[in-house]
């Protein structure tokens, strides 16, 4: 995969407004632009534009039938992009927890609420 594609993925889903329209489309087959814009605080032109972000991002596909525009969600790239977060993951975790190893500190050899110093316990 691309690193440019991956930017263009991430950079669309790194606004809040974007990633509600995404929310709304993924629970609904199909919404025309009025009825995706609907409950949005944003004016039409934004809301153009912020679809814009998401179809280049080919997070998004519009159709236009007559006069009205549908707007449906295309799961591939955010499949693409949970690859690249599910290879992160494993590769620091794995790291992380030898790390955990080297810096837990040592376990007491005694009874639980023993003491191994010479200072009393509280």
């Amino acid at each position: 995969m691309q690193t440019d594609r991956l930017d263009t993925i991430y950079r669309a889903l790194g606004d809040p407004s974007r990633r509600a329209m995404l929310q709304r489309l993924a629970h609904a087959q199909s919404l025309t632009v009025s009825e995706l814009a609907a409950p949005l605080p944003l004016a039409m032109p934004t809301v153009l534009k912020h679809l814009d972000v998401l179809e280049r991002a080919a997070l998004v596909s519009r159709h236009k039938t007559g006069r009205t525009v549908s707007v449906t969600l295309q799961p591939a790239a955010l499949a693409e992009a949970m690859t690249w977060l599910q290879r992160t993951e494993t590769f620091w975790t794995s790291r992380l927890d030898r790390l955990a190893v080297v810096v837990a500190p040592a376990r007491p050899s005694g009874p639980p609420g023993s003491t191994t110093s010479e200072e009393e316990p509280p």
